[in-house]
């Protein structure tokens, strides 16, 4: 069983091993809390209100509420933010968050482009064809209700209903992976032995009827 000191554990590592390769640019250490009905929160030190990031306003006005705030587990090499959050009550995971916000502009990239042309670590991030999009694994089996509202769900680019079935809550730990693999593709394969994360799954949760539908599945 995976418990909430598996999870800190997880992030605490990852922490320490994306500013051991150099993709962090600034974190802040992971954090747990006591909450009210033997709940513990795992998140992070200086963790504010996050609920800007659910409100109609712009995407660039909301990642600069989040970046001002440093309102974020790391900040990395390109700017995106990720926020990694768990709730376990009574050790069992009843919630988690785990969001990637892309920077809406490179801006150092655009004050000083040599340094990055230089460094093939950044051949991911500086094409200029590149849509930032907002990707979130939300667990919230709270308000399941099958199709639309699955258990775990993934939504990108912030739009209301946009809940794709995924077969089971993430460790950070698989979240990170995907990260990394999948939009920072030239750094992960450059550093994969210091970035070699150890995979862990949670029980199933997706129903007969969603993996009837396009879903994201896991499976060791």
């Amino acid at each position: 069983m995976i418990t909430c000191n598996n999870i800190f554990k997880e992030v605490q590592n990852i922490t320490s091993k994306l500013i051991e390769v150099g993709l962090c640019d600034d974190q802040n250490y992971p954090s747990q809390q006591k909450a009210s009905n033997n709940q513990i929160i795992i998140g992070y030190s200086n963790m504010l209100d996050l609920s800007i990031a659910l409100k109609n306003i712009s995407y660039q006005y909301i990642y600069e509420e989040l970046n001002k705030h440093r309102n974020f587990n790391f900040k990395l090499l390109d700017g995106a933010l990720i926020q990694i959050l768990y709730t376990f009550q009574n050790n069992q995971l009843i919630s988690h968050r785990l969001a990637f916000f892309p920077s809406p502009f490179l801006e150092s990239f655009h004050n000083e482009p040599e340094i990055y042309e230089d460094d093939e670590i950044y051949a991911d991030i500086i094409a200029k064809d590149i849509l930032p999009t907002p990707i979130r694994f939300d667990y919230d089996p709270k308000n399941f209700s099958e199709i639309y509202h699955p258990k775990c769900h993934l939504t990108l680019g912030q739009f209301k209903n946009c809940r794709i079935p995924v077969s089971s809550p993430l460790t950070p730990n698989v979240f990170m992976k995907f990260i990394l693999q999948n939009f920072y593709n030239t750094a992960f394969i450059k550093y994969q032995q210091t970035l070699n994360f150890e995979t862990n799954l949670f029980p199933s949760t997706i129903t007969k009827t969603e993996e009837q539908l396009i879903h994201i599945s896991i499976k060791l």
